[in-house]
């Protein structure tokens, strides 16, 4: 598989995060998550975002959030300002979904060309 910043070549980049989420944790996660998105809202190269919940199906994610970002450049560039903004707030998220019994898969994605 080739490494996105090599392969992305200035297109969009689709930061994907699928959560399993306990009804416990759902509260907690949202609000962390929706604080998170409005940071990214507002940040160059944000294009849009979805926060979407699984309503019905048999699939094990319940919770995903989409970014899209202009390039790869504007996800380098936006790392270190949510990190920043995170410290600020005593926010570590690693520690909050292990906490909160949350799994997480998180990736970059991008479009595949049309043949």
């Amino acid at each position: 598989m080739n490494d996105i910043s090599q392969s992305v070549n200035g297109g969009s980049v689709f930061r994907v995060d699928k959560f399993v989420v306990p009804a416990a944790a759902r509260e907690e996660i949202l609000v962390k998550v929706r604080t998170t998105h409005e940071l990214l809202r507002q940040q160059q190269g944000f294009v849009q975002d979805f926060l979407l919940e699984q309503y019905s199906g048999p699939g094990e994610f319940n919770l995903v959030t989409i970014v899209e970002w202009e390039s790869q450049a504007a996800v380098d560039q936006v790392v270190p300002i949510v990190k920043a903004a995170q410290e600020r707030i005593a926010f570590n998220p690693q520690e909050t979904i292990a906490r909160l019994g949350v799994r997480a898969d998180i990736a970059n994605y991008q479009r595949i060309p049309e043949a």
